[in-house]
């Protein structure tokens, strides 16, 4: 991307319009706009309600938004931006130029931890909905209606969500809307409750409450859908997000006031079966409240499911995981499609509804993931901090405020890990095994890749090409290389042409893909190496651009011919009179550990593990969307390191 187009990129990311609001809205706020369904309910649990308990929470639900919410991601956070791109990853490429190999890792367990996430979202969120049925049916069993709808909800996607999309604006600002003036009429009975905006409240709760630390575990769930609205920003742009919070922020918190002005007025007793949400509904409008809360949840949990296919499809671009086949159900931008991950999303759901059965249960589950994930992104923001050349004092202080915040919510979630938390941190630490065995196994790969200077084979190629004692294999041979130089290539690809059965051909293309920090890069270049016979191509391509080879090389050639930079037409002479286009041939090679390796036992196990998860990758062929019939696949052993000291003797008659 030139320069010249980034502040158009910015205007627009900063624009704000009456329907990017609306679309903001439908989009970025569906968790942690269903936050007040369970908040209060994991905070109080079976707790017996007393003035300190209740006005301490909503305090600490009040300055957890405020600090966590609006200070760190809608003020701060906000500003780092990749060319228009959100998100964790977004951020890491940010910061990866100017700082050490050690920033990945931030980046990788906050990513791992965010997919963990989607795994309790959307069971938690449905399930807080649909429990308030138990109101009319204190019996009903909400697994079998909680699973439906969830299996519905990862049905659809194949399909698109396109149309599914226009409806979240006007759906959520309903919601929102609801909350806000269900809250406020409850607020005007009992409007006393104002007073725990004094943040000396928080204090006297952690202080004076027995385990009243420990309650921040279920005050942090008011602020999990916060690292998603970071994720968003090159959705909706980040003028429309900054300026819809405050819209949604104040329905949230006329919601919580609303639920806290109820529980004041049932001190010295327990909260129901049913959250503090659902009682302070009329009861004409409960089946409405219901209804658009399950379809509030619903919503949250499509956009969650969404945030975890784009996570996934950025980490395949920065080599974070292996390939898989995506698709483009749509043609609405940045929507993508994983079938593999959608179904794995499923399975987890499943698993986790049928395990805890209920939204209570589930909240143990729910938050330590995400703490997690927030205390990465604090790392991270750190370095953009410096790299912008803050103020040292200032990025300091902002760092300590927010890791004390983030380091609190996690040591209070932490009590929850023998209820539930594992599950969460099991699902984090399997991702970020195979994130980073998956990395390391090809930063290994790469560093045994042997080179050859290029320019002396040149030669050799052009008279190969005109050697009419060798059978044509193909008119044009295209190979796809890892070198992001025309000056040199991999041996391998030297031995396919040269040293195993020559491979004649017309033309050699050799290919290249730059996988760029910019999420929608489109540029490429080529370099003559020998007129008509030798060419190289770099694409680059932004993280966020499916790498579609087959047809970004054809366009590549057909700009060519109309340069007359190269002659496509078949060199066949029955073929060339009628000028019909020679074949394209296009070679692959699919590596495999060689037996012969002597590999320290450490760089063993990651290459083991390297070629055990890509059993569930895509071959490079349909990874790098070479669709073409003619592709032909070589086998090739890496061979890392011989043995030494091989003590085999000769036995002589």
């Amino acid at each position: 991307m030139n320069s010249a187009s980034l502040p158009s990129a910015h205007s627009h990311l900063n624009k704000v319009s009456l329907q990017g609001l609306l679309i903001s809205i439908g989009i970025v706020f569906g968790d942690i706009g269903t936050s007040p369904l369970y908040t209060y309910k994991a905070i109080f649990g079976e707790r017996i309600l007393t003035e300190n308990l209740v006005l301490g929470s909503f305090s600490a639900v009040f300055w957890t938004l405020t600090f966590q919410t609006t200070l760190k991601y809608v003020i701060i956070t906000l500003n780092a931006d990749n060319n228009g791109e959100g998100g964790i990853f977004s951020l890491y490429t940010l910061v990866r130029r100017y700082t050490g190999r050690w920033m990945l890792y931030p980046a990788i367990v906050g990513g791992s931890f965010l997919l963990a996430d989607g795994i309790i979202t959307p069971p938690i969120s449905v399930s807080s909905a649909i429990e308030g049925l138990l109101i009319y049916y204190p019996k009903l069993d909400t697994v079998p209606i909680v699973l439906a709808i969830i299996v519905l909800l990862f049905i659809t996607q194949q399909f698109g969500t396109q149309w599914l999309g226009r409806l979240f604006g006007p759906i959520m600002v309903i919601w929102f809307a609801f909350i806000g003036i269900i809250g406020f009429l409850s607020l005007v009975q009992h409007p006393g409750v104002l007073r725990a905006l004094n943040p000396w409240h928080v204090v006297t709760l952690l202080r004076d409450y027995p385990g009243g630390f420990w309650l921040l575990g279920g005050v942090f769930l008011c602020t999990t859908g916060a690292e998603a609205l970071y994720s968003d920003m090159g959705h909706c742009g980040r003028g429309n997000i900054r300026v819809s919070w405050g819209f949604v922020k104040l329905m949230l918190l006329l919601s919580y006031a609303g639920q806290a002005a109820w529980l004041m007025q049932h001190l010295g007793k327990q909260l129901g079966p049913t959250s503090s949400f659902y009682e302070i509904v009329p009861p004409s409008l409960l089946i409405f409240a219901i209804g658009i809360a399950t379809l509030a949840t619903i919503i949250a949990s499509q956009a969650l499911i969404s945030g975890s296919f784009t996570l996934i499809g950025e980490a395949i671009r920065l080599k974070l995981w292996p390939r898989q086949r995506v698709v483009y159900p749509t043609d609405f931008r940045g929507q993508l499609y994983i079938p593999q991950i959608n179904w794995l999303l499923m399975a987890g759901c499943i698993g986790v509804v049928l395990h805890f059965r209920e939204s209570k249960n589930m909240e143990a589950a729910f938050g330590l993931a995400v703490t997690l994930t927030m205390l990465m992104s604090t790392v991270l923001m750190n370095a953009y901090l410096r790299i912008k050349r803050v103020n040292p004092l200032l990025t300091l202080a902002i760092t300590l405020l927010f890791l004390g915040i983030e380091s609190s919510f996690l040591i209070a979630n932490l009590i929850k890990f023998e209820e539930g938390g594992w599950i969460s941190i099991l699902l984090g630490l399997i991702l970020i095994t195979v994130m980073t065995l998956w990395h390391r196994g090809k930063e290994l790969k790469h560093s045994f890749v042997q080179f050859e200077p290029l320019p002396p084979f040149l030669e050799t190629l052009k008279e190969l090409s005109n050697d009419t004692t060798v059978p044509k294999y193909a008119t044009h041979l295209v190979y796809l290389t890892s070198s992001d130089s025309a000056d040199q290539i991999e041996t391998e690809t030297i031995e396919s042409i040269l040293y195993r059965s020559p491979k004649r051909a017309d033309v050699y293309w050799l290919l290249h893909v730059e996988v760029m920090d910019e999420p929608f890069t489109m540029r490429y270049k080529v370099e003559t190496l020998a007129d008509q016979d030798v060419y190289y191509i770099k694409f680059f391509l932004g993280f966020r651009i499916e790498p579609r080879l087959n047809l970004f090389f054809r366009l590549v050639v057909e700009d060519m011919v109309k340069d007359k930079e190269v002659e496509i037409t078949s060199r066949y002479q029955s073929l060339s009179k009628k000028k019909l286009t020679g074949d394209f041939r296009f070679v692959v090679f699919k590596t495999f550990l060689s037996y012969e390796n002597d590999l320290p036992l450490g760089q063993k196990l990651i290459m083991n593990s390297y070629f055990l998860i890509r059993r569930t990758a895509l071959h490079e062929a349909p990874a790098y969307g070479l669709d073409t019939n003619n592709i032909v696949v070589e086998d090739v052993p890496l061979l890392f390191s011989i043995p030494k000291n091989i003590a085999l003797i000769r036995e002589r008659n």
